[in-house]
């Protein structure tokens, strides 16, 4: 079959189109990968860093032997104190007796730790002028034997009984898919039932949360209203009791004092009373200066009285002076002293 249409393919448009069975494709032989490329860091060739010195390739034709074996020391002189590094370095003891090592990872993030296959990166390029032939159509190779039919002649198709089978096939499939898609609206009512309970359970638990939230948070209030007041109550007992042992020791160490004290005071005239005060303040200073006019006023008098009296005698005894100088009748002498004495 595939031989002929190939055939028929070739003969319409005239030009060879082969088909053939898909199969399996060989292993092929692995190439080694092609170094086309490197990194160019790491090449000899770019001078990195400083370009003051200069950087001297030398190549394989111009190494002298003497430079090889110098290169080759320096390469076992390294490899010897690598590996005189590692021996000096403290290693992990053997194992025990049917025990043995195991790697383990002390990294800050673990790592999955699994077979590395080799992989390998292959680049190939075809060539851009060669055209490439469209890929042929999959066509599954034949298999069996074609089986033809025929009605003989006499023979008649019952409908009726042919057509019997397929018709109940068709309503029973159309009864039963009736019956699912009833059923599944059944369920579907019944999920819907069983939501809106659930919501209305959901909703009731909700309502009672915020019920209990709220009364928890009111006995909460309650109970830091409660324990401030009786911290208040105890702050001011505390109080209390400061001040009446306050007040009793100042009432112990006073005892003694406040009689000193006032006795101290009313010594220095702090305490007095106010008729008293009042006296020897108001009236005994008025009382005095009053005396005092009034024997001012006597010693005034006296004072005059003497002058007169001092007159008198002087007067008289001017009298009597004259009166012996000058004889006199005794009746009138005696009238003239009555006449001076008033």
């Amino acid at each position: 079959f595939m031989a002929f249409g190939s055939h028929r393919m070739r003969e319409l448009s005239g030009t060879y189109t082969f088909s053939s069975r898909p199969r399996a494709v060989e292993n092929r032989i692995k190439v080694p990968p092609q170094q086309n490329y490197g990194n160019i860091m790491y090449d000899r060739r770019v001078v990195r860093g400083s370009t003051y010195s200069q950087h001297i390739l030398q190549t394989t034709a111009q190494t002298t032997p003497s430079e090889i074996q110098r290169h080759q020391e320096m390469r076992r002189r390294a490899i010897t104190q690598k590996r005189a590094f590692g021996e000096s370095r403290l290693k992990t003891p053997e194992a025990l007796q049917g025990r043995t090592h195991v790697d383990v990872q002390t990294d800050l993030y673990l790592e999955e730790l699994s077979d590395v296959l080799a992989t390998t990166d292959i680049e190939c390029q075809t060539d851009a002028f060669l055209d490439r032939p469209a890929t042929p159509l999959f066509i599954p190779a034949k298999t069996g034997k074609d089986v033809a039919t025929q009605i003989e002649e006499g023979e008649l198709f019952d409908f009726d009984r042919e057509v019997q089978p397929l018709l109940e096939v068709l309503v029973g499939k159309t009864v039963e898919q009736s019956l699912l898609e009833v059923m599944e609206e059944e369920e579907l009512e019944c999920l819907r039932a069983q939501q809106r309970a659930f919501l209305e359970l959901r909703n009731s638990e909700l309502a009672e949360v915020q019920r209990l939230q709220e009364q928890e948070r009111r006995r909460s209030q309650e109970k830091e209203r409660r324990i401030a007041e009786q911290r208040e109550a105890l702050k001011k007992e505390k109080e209390t009791a400061e001040k009446i042992a306050a007040r009793v020791f100042s009432q112990h160490y006073l005892a003694d004092l406040l009689p000193a004290v006032f006795t101290s005071l009313s010594d220095h005239g702090y305490f007095y009373d106010p008729v008293e005060k009042d006296i020897e303040t108001n009236f005994f200073p008025w009382l005095m200066a009053e005396v005092n006019k009034s024997l001012e006023k006597r010693r005034v008098a006296r004072q005059l009285l003497d002058g007169i009296i001092y007159e008198v005698a002087q007067t008289r005894q001017a009298m009597l002076k004259q009166q012996e100088s000058q004889p006199q009748t005794p009746e009138k002498s005696d009238v003239e002293n009555r006449e001076n004495v008033q």
